[in-house]
């Protein structure tokens, strides 16, 4: 990653944006787009606002296959007397810096257990609105071979859509919602695919872990499964793709986990779909680490 490309991974970590507060990065992602399409290779058609909520379609040509990016992160939702709501599954531990706002300004506080009540709140000088979104305060470091970062999931993937859109000729590029707490666009967004375009491929843009089966630095991972199984005829096609495309990248195989994948299996519409992912250490952390030479960057055309 060059020193251009690494400002934009920086960027998009420091946005806020948890499960049902996408707006912000929906804001920032189509003012980029907007900013950089015309040095783009080929003509894009954008899809957003109104039935698409804070999703993005971005139509490129006569697509066949479309690849998607969730936008959103885990976080908190602030509660009663400051006590800690998961949005989706954040790692929480005492002293994580936390950072929002609300209605009487912005928020910079930290992580505390309460041992006589057993949950989490955050230790803030006053009491924060009821809903407000807390994210982990970023800290991005450049570490040469990685990069570190919260969010990195899926900020990551979403930079190697924003790159992909570069010279993409035939293809759509999607940036979906609500991955991280159960998903919830895909249904809408997938029905729109199939009825509009008949797209009948996809693939997904996302970050899964390290594991003894996965390494960091030893490729871009390419799921055979995990708490859903894509069909075998498919991950065949990618697998060769892949293997002609010179690419290092590794198999993984998993039994539970899951992406916008999920989402699009448990669609009535028959749609294959693939998740190809860097490895990521510290997931859901503040400090998620991913070797810098594995972005995920799929073939659409």
């Amino acid at each position: 990653m060059n020193t251009q490309d690494i400002a934009l991974l920086k960027k998009l970590c420091t946005v806020h944006a948890p499960s049902g507060n996408e707006s912000a990065m929906t804001d920032f992602l189509l003012q980029y787009i907007d900013e950089h399409k015309s040095s783009w290779k080929h003509k894009v058609k954008v899809k957003s606002g109104g039935k698409f909520q804070d999703c993005i379609v971005l139509v490129f040509g006569k697509p066949k296959v479309a690849a998607f990016a969730h936008i959103d992160s885990i976080g908190f939702t602030v509660a009663y007397d400051n006590k800690l709501v998961p949005i989706g599954g954040p790692e929480a531990e005492t002293g994580f810096e936390l950072v929002g706002q609300d209605s009487k300004g912005k928020i910079n506080t930290k992580i505390v257990h309460d041992e006589s009540k057993n949950y989490l709140v955050c230790d803030y000088k006053r009491s924060i609105d009821r809903g407000t979104t807390l994210t982990f305060k970023p800290i991005f470091k450049d570490l040469k071979t990685h990069v570190q970062s919260c969010y990195l999931d899926n900020r990551l993937g979403v930079y190697a859509m924003l790159k992909v859109c570069e010279t993409l000729e035939n293809g759509i590029v999607v940036f979906s919602c609500y991955e991280e707490h159960g998903g919830g666009t895909v249904p809408f967004l997938i029905k729109y695919l199939y009825k509009k375009y008949n797209i009948s491929q996809t693939l997904i843009s996302d970050i899964t872990w390290v594991t003894s089966g996965v390494k960091s630095g030893e490729g871009v991972a390419i799921s055979l499964r995990d708490s859903r199984i894509p069909r075998k005829k498919y991950l065949d096609k990618i697998e060769q793709i892949a293997a002609q495309s010179g690419i290092k990248y590794q198999l993984e195989v998993e039994g539970a986990g899951g992406s916008d994948g999920r989402e699009i299996q448990n669609s009535p519409y028959p749609i294959d779909w693939c998740f190809i992912g860097a490895p990521e250490e510290n997931v859901h952390s503040p400090s998620e680490k991913v070797h810098n030479d594995v972005s995920p960057r799929p073939a659409l055309n």
